[in-house]
């Protein structure tokens, strides 16, 4: 009778597995391909900056490449995943780096200090606050304090309060207004795409260099 009930078991086990499985592979299906948009205009030294974000961004890629960005999307994107994407480009990345990513599960400080790694010396990350909201939002500008040369805050959720028309009914996906606003704030990153030498000799020399050498 044991046995038996142990091949009840293992038969339900497997059962439950396959249903899972069944369950997870259209919902990962639904999540599309990366995809890619190359930018159509020229506005800073080297590479065009690259934009890295999920179905969020991919609402606003086409502007955003519009606007200058090499665009890199994909429905479902986590952290983990956006930094496979910049480390596969390796010594290639341009001098600025855009992160919005977050809505699909949480960003560690963690990651934040791996991404600085991939980028190296010289190499801005800007990242965008989600809407999902939760600890993301705190990480992100936490890291903006902590380092202010080369992390920058694109504050999304700031930016984006009282516009409910930008938003599909999800509250986060960009209908035409809020394509056009996600593209607009996140093309004031340019800014930092000065190379980092002249922004840290404009801001405060020594302090600045000094700060900037033990980071992260």
């Amino acid at each position: 009778m044991t046995e038996l009930y142990g091949v009840r078991r293992g038969g339900l086990a497997l059962i439950v597995l396959i249903s899972t499985l069944a369950i997870a592979a259209p919902a990962g299906a639904a999540c599309g391909g990366v995809q890619r948009f190359a930018a159509q205009r020229h506005r800073a030294p080297g590479p065009p900056p690259l934009a890295v974000g999920d179905s969020v961004m991919l609402g606003a890629a086409e502007e955003l490449a519009a606007a200058g960005f090499d665009v890199d999307t994909r429905g479902c994107r986590q952290m983990g995943e956006g930094l496979g994407v910049l480390a596969a480009r390796g010594g290639s990345l341009p001098r600025l780096v855009v992160m919005a990513l977050g809505d699909n599960w949480v960003i560690e400080t963690s990651q934040i200090r791996q991404a600085l790694r991939i980028l190296g010396p010289g190499r801005v990350l800007a990242l965008v606050t989600p809407r999902t909201g939760g600890s993301d939002i705190d990480t992100i500008r936490a890291a903006g304090r902590r380092w202010p040369a080369r992390v920058k805050v694109l504050d999304w959720v700031g930016y984006s309060a009282g516009h409910a028309d930008w938003f599909y009914g999800d509250g986060l996906h960009l209908a035409p207004g809020g394509q056009h606003g996600f593209a607009r704030l996140l093309s004031r990153a340019f800014a930092f795409a000065r190379p980092l030498e002249a922004r840290l000799t404009r801001v405060a020399p020594t302090a600045a260099v000094e700060r900037f050498e033990a980071e992260p």
